[in-house]
């Protein structure tokens, strides 16, 4: 039998994978002898100044713990993938794909945004007859029905001219705004189309805007289901297959967020498609590679791969970021991570951009050929016609010679949507995205690879998607809340990835799951370190070695090695240093609110507290805000909730600073002793210096309200007159 040719190869990053495990060993055996001193030290203490040094020490464990769990994912970093689209068989011979674009609120998502997404996704370059674009509105909103139907008409024209001149980036908003060029630039005829279609463009743009203008923007929560095919078309199909999906949403039912919305259109597609690989997207995510579905499918149908692979996860690039990038936004730090993930069962999944194996998703490999047909019903529901898709070998649910959606196709799709389909059955628990919490992108990703599942990360010269990253401050918090909201619920249960990751898979991967899901707990190490040295150089206790004491060089060689660490990662990766100290800014306050609130809302939610909720991020452009975002400026707009507290510790670590060091030039303090504990806050006043900008010196709108920096003082006395006064 002739071999098969491969359509992808690897190669192991040899010189980072030997850097990476020296300093591993060197890193680690420090860190053990920081904790011996910190032990030990415990030994000699006095009662009255012990609680301090056990706080310091629980601080140092949980540091040292996640440290330990990062690991894992440098321990086989694979830099090089290659992909070879060529080497793929015929248009006729390739597989469907179906693309999933979900969208919840026109009010935060502007339908503009959402309409480029789906336009780019059905621009694609793929067998029309392969491929179909479903649109989830899961807010039921009929601006977005009536904007996906002028998308529609528009992308007759705009396929067509994208195929034609073989445009890159069939998102018509990017390619107009760039100036992008496709390889018949210059000529006559492409520069008379383009200006015509850019014509037809700004025709499309203000037909939407009057749309929304004309349109209630509600979201709605109680609506009934809606299933229409927008490019309903018989025999030969130009354009691929576009679906409008709003499923029921009821007040009484729980809807499950963004995984909910996925796995009705799981069956709705399976229903109408029923293609063996979908493309997730999030409505802000378009499309700027027309050949991403083919370079997946290098991955996905390579003869050494095929097999065990779930999904091929591309990198989240954003096309807002400005130069400075004060929010992190490009979350640099992430996607190095992914390549060590490589070498070990693959990335988790991230939210958007991947194409997964619909096979994967429903599981069916536990199924033997002898189906019982009661266990399947208690599978994937009562659908008959939804299990016969199941097994149909992947084969489309209609034909050409009939319409699309006649009586009783439109019947079971109305079921298939319905809110409470999933009731008694193992969607959203071993079927489609899991429900247990509302980072169903990492949550499945655990659960498909304790199935036996591998997974991969690629990342092309040329990105493939691009999407919008926060440009506030108060946003990017918001955000970060709710991804660290779904990552505690994990860790607080019985799917704890240290528990039941290393019963299912090799104990590297469940590390590498454990460090993102207990990476709240940064949040209690922080306000300690923010908090217990300031107070005790206000009272004198010494916390860290002397300048004389041996142990000081093994705190110096600590910080050092970590810091130095964090800056070979940034230098690889082609950043300055100031993407070092935006890094460790946001870090921090990221630490100090979001994982804080994060971990204080799942603990209020186990004790029925609270429950659960999911608000969207807003992606509607502020100009002003925009504007101070390129300048490099923040955006202290915030909500108190998020402001006070960073506000309130940058005031006690400046205060104990200056007193602090005022007391050891004055005499009244031991410089050896208290140098380390004068230098953190000196650390933290310096890397947040914008703070104080913001509440000293900034007049713009951005600045920190009034409102919070008084809040912010009256607590930071409170918090010194205890350290002066205990």
């Amino acid at each position: 039998m002739e071999k098969s040719v491969s359509l992808s190869d690897c190669h192991v990053k040899k010189k980072n994978l030997i850097t990476n495990r020296f300093h591993f060993f060197i890193h680690g055996i420090s860190l053990i002898a920081l904790l011996h001193y910190r032990i030990t030290s415990l030994i000699t203490t006095t009662t009255t100044t012990r609680a301090p040094h056990v706080l310091i020490l629980i601080s140092e464990l949980i540091l040292s713990f996640i440290w330990l769990l990062s690991q894992a994912s440098y321990w086989r970093p694979v830099v090089t993938r290659t992909v070879y689209p060529e080497r793929l068989p015929g248009g006729e011979k390739l597989p469907g794909i179906d693309v999933f674009v979900c969208t919840a609120d026109p009010s935060k998502e502007p339908v503009l945004q959402v309409m480029n997404t789906v336009i780019s996704a059905v621009a694609m370059d793929y067998p029309p007859d392969k491929l179909h674009v479903y649109l989830s509105d899961d807010g039921g909103s009929h601006v977005t029905f009536r904007a996906v139907k002028r998308a529609w008409i528009f992308a007759e024209m705009w396929v067509p001219f994208c195929r034609k001149y073989r445009v890159e980036n069939p998102c018509p908003e990017a390619y107009f705004s760039s100036g992008e060029e496709s390889a018949a630039f210059g000529s006559s005829e492409f520069l008379a189309d383009k200006n015509n279609m850019e014509k037809r463009y700004e025709e499309f743009k203000n037909s939407v805007a009057k749309i929304v203008e004309e349109t209630s923007a509600y979201m709605s929560r109680d609506h009934p289901s809606l299933v229409e095919v927008i490019s309903d078309s018989n025999g030969d199909r130009k354009l691929p297959l576009l679906v409008y999906v709003a499923r029921e949403k009821r007040p009484s039912h729980p809807h499950n967020f963004k995984a909910g919305a996925i796995n009705v259109l799981l069956r709705i597609s399976g229903m109408i498609s029923n293609s063996p690989y979908i493309l997730v997207l999030d409505c802000d995510f378009y499309c700027n590679d027309r050949s991403s579905a083919r370079q997946a499918m290098c991955f996905h149908l390579d003869s050494n791969l095929s097999e065990k692979i779930a999904f091929v996860q591309f990198p989240q690039t954003f096309h807002n970021i400005s130069d400075t990038d004060i929010y992190d936004g490009k979350l640099r730090y992430i996607w190095p991570k992914f390549e060590g993930l490589n070498g070990l069962r693959g990335p988790f999944l991230s939210g958007t951009c991947f194409y997964i194996k619909r096979e994967a998703l429903y599981g069916t490999r536990k199924f033997h050929d002898d189906v019982d047909l009661h266990r399947v019903k208690k599978y994937f529901g009562s659908s008959d016609e939804f299990f016969k898709s199941i097994f149909r070998n992947y084969k489309p649910s209609y034909s050409n010679d009939k319409k699309f959606l006649d009586n009783s196709l439109q019947k079971e799709l109305h079921l298939l949507a319905s809110c409470s389909y999933d009731n008694d059955t193992k969607w959203g628990k071993e079927v489609g995205f899991r429900y247990f919490t509302v980072v169903e992108d990492y949550f499945t990703g655990l659960n498909l690879h304790c199935e036996g599942w591998t997974s991969v990360y690629y990342e092309p010269s040329r990105p493939c998607f691009l999407g919008a990253s926060p440009i506030s401050l108060g946003e990017l918090l918001v955000q970060h809340t709710r991804w660290n909201v779904g990552l505690s619920q994990v860790a607080l249960s019985r799917f704890s990835p240290m528990i039941y990751g290393t019963m299912r898979m090799s104990v590297f991967q469940s590390m590498c799951y454990a460090e993102i899901a207990y990476s709240p707990l940064y949040f209690l190490a922080l306000y300690i370190l923010a908090l217990v040295p300031q107070i005790c150089l206000l009272q004198g206790i010494p916390l860290y070695p002397e300048i004389s004491n041996p142990y000081f060089l093994v705190f110096l060689f600590v910080v050092l090695s970590s810091q130095a660490r964090h800056l070979q990662d940034v230098f690889s990766t082609g950043h300055k240093i100031q993407a070092w100290s935006n890094e460790h800014r946001i870090w921090m306050m990221k630490s100090l609110t979001c994982y804080f609130y994060a971990t204080l809302d799942v603990i209020m939610e186990k004790f029925g507290l609270k429950n659960n909720s999911f608000v969207p991020t807003n992606k509607v452009v502020d100009e002003e805000q925009a504007k101070r975002y390129r300048m490099g400026v923040y955006d202290f707009q915030a909500p108190a909730m998020f402001m006070v507290p960073l506000c309130t510790l940058y005031i006690v670590n400046v205060a104990s600073f200056v007193v602090g060091i005022g007391k050891i030039i004055l005499g009244g303090g031991n410089s050896n002793e208290m140098v380390v504990q004068a230098c953190i806050p000196l650390f933290v006043a310096v890397l947040n210096f914008p703070l104080l900008e913001g509440m000293v010196s900034r007049k713009d709108k951005g600045r920190v309200s009034s409102f919070v920096s008084l809040i912010s003082v009256l607590i930071a006395a409170v918090v010194l007159s205890f350290a002066f006064l205990v």
